[in-house]
């Protein structure tokens, strides 16, 4: 929907501030692990790794340690919930956040109806329950389960249902720092020893959204969520938000007293992971990556890490480590500065002193290069 002649219009440059300044990434912010994660709305989690980067990129003095330890004691768990993808969320999120997208969940189950013809799909939450809360299971066994029950059924269908229907949480050493553990699921409420909110208004999941991505449209909401449908909530808040443009006319909302820094506050060089909050927030990402590099970093589900330079995405790179040496290469996508490098260069030796066990550190530039060729 166009917005309004009269609303305000912000530039890339207005919108790419105002997002880093409420995603953490123009100042590495104070706040603690468990408020930070809360903030986000979670962290994207499709990798084990990529939540102790996210935050590393966000929070001063940050330590791998302290979000493995909130894991551990079960202040924050992985779970599946917005876009059908594993995040990072608090205990309360997970709790509240996978309710308002459950009917999401359980629409991907047309995809793989075929699969699950005369299958009991309430029978089968149950099934599935009380063998997850018995003792945390993997997706082989869940499907060797239920197929027990409907061998006539697709194996893979079984355990997707299952997944679906149930909050399942993905129970540690999973996604531990210097850990490996396989999948193992428990349903949320059992893990956390609480009960699941109801079903929430999305109302108040909206305002948070635009407090960590906004301003921000209804569209761009939809994507980030994979929910549809939310048009309705933005009206109803439509008195207590403000309105504005982007440059192609899109109406942007977002909250009264929420930071819009000057277009030209300097944004440090940061180095995203793969699949990180701010380059998945949007359905408009040009606030972030510039329309000649879209796709650059990544092709399909093979994403590299992000680099941005002045806040948008300038160049992709990846970690090398091998025994005492750990190497950080960067693959500009244009042409970088000597001060660019040098800042580069800077905040990539602080990631390795911190994210790596390494004792000696190198920072390399190539010229971009396909990393899959």
């Amino acid at each position: 929907m166009a917005a309004k002649t009269n609303s305000p219009v912000l530039s890339s440059r207005a919108l790419n501030r105002a997002t880093l300044e409420r995603q953490l990434l123009l100042n590495r912010s104070t706040m603690p692990v468990t408020e930070a994660v809360g903030h986000l709305i979670g962290l994207q989690a499709q990798n084990t790794k990529p939540p102790y980067y996210q935050l590393h990129a966000r929070l001063g003095g940050f330590r791998p340690a302290r979000l493995s330890a909130l894991m551990e004691s079960r202040e924050v768990v992985r779970i599946v919930t917005l876009r059908s993808t594993i995040h990072t969320h608090t205990a309360d999120d997970a709790l509240t956040l996978r309710p308002l997208v459950q009917a999401a969940r359980e629409g991907e189950l047309k995809i793989f109806r075929a699969g699950l013809a005369g299958v009991d799909l309430d029978r089968l939450a149950e099934i599935s329950k009380e063998l997850v809360e018995e003792s945390p299971r993997t997706m082989k066994e869940l499907r060797e389960t239920l197929l027990g029950h409907w061998p006539d059924a697709d194996p893979q269908a079984l355990a997707v249902a299952a997944r679906c229907r149930l909050p399942l949480v993905q129970v540690t050493p999973r996604g531990l720092w210097g850990r490996s553990g396989q999948v193992a699921l428990t349903t949320a409420e059992h893990w956390l020893g609480r009960p699941s909110e109801p079903v929430p208004a999305p109302d108040e999941t909206v305002l948070r959204y635009l407090a960590a991505f906004g301003p921000a449209s209804v569209k761009d909401m939809q994507v980030w969520a994979g929910l549809t449908r939310l048009r309705e909530a933005f009206e109803r808040l439509r008195p207590r938000l403000l309105t504005f443009r982007d440059e192609n006319g899109a109406e942007l909302f977002d909250l009264p007293d929420a930071p819009r820094p000057d277009p030209d506050t300097p944004a440090p060089p940061r180095f995203l992971p793969e699949f990180d909050n701010v380059l998945l927030g949007h359905a408009d990402r040009s606030r972030v990556i510039p329309p000649v590099y879209k796709g650059r970093n990544g092709k399909g589900n093979q994403t590299y890490g992000s680099l941005l330079v002045d806040g948008f995405l300038a160049a992709v790179w990846r970690l090398d480590t091998s025994g005492d040496t750990a190497a950080v290469t960067v693959q500009p996508l244009g042409r970088l500065s000597r001060a660019e490098r040098e800042e580069i260069t800077g905040e990539a030796l602080g990631m390795l002193s911190v994210m790596t066990d390494a004792t000696a550190y190198d920072v390399r530039f190539a010229t971009f290069v396909d990393f899959g060729e």
